[in-house]
């Protein structure tokens, strides 16, 4: 298997460097206040091949981060669980519920005095 991935890594350089040889052309690009940029066919196409991989590679790999940190996390609530007792508490990281309110019904908080009513 590791021959085929090798041969065809080899056959796509080769395809890649008869693209390269046969369009070795100068290509005249127009760029802001009247400057112009000459460039070889085959270097542009790297550039723009480039621009649209590098940016998708890194929000691949910054969700692939996430996702690896999620599954951590769950695992180890995972092994938790599991070493705890049964019947034991097991505290979470879960958002606690707010206090309960000292105001009357229908009470602004912003229409209270300080110090109380």
């Amino acid at each position: 298997m590791q021959f085929l991935k090798i041969l065809f890594w080899c056959l796509l350089a080769f395809v890649a460097a008869l693209f390269t040889y046969g369009n070795w052309h100068s290509i005249t690009i127009q760029l802001w206040s009247n400057l112009v940029a000459d460039v070889n066919l085959p270097f542009l196409l790297l550039i723009t091949f480039l621009a649209g991989l590098v940016p998708t590679a890194l929000m691949g790999g910054a969700r692939r981060w996430s996702l690896r940190q999620r599954l951590s996390q769950s695992e180890r609530t995972v092994e938790a669980l599991r070493a705890a007792p049964p019947g034991a508490a097991i505290q979470t990281t879960a958002p606690q519920a707010p206090a309960p309110s000292t105001l009357p019904p229908g009470a602004h908080p912003a229409a209270v005095p300080p110090g109380g009513a």
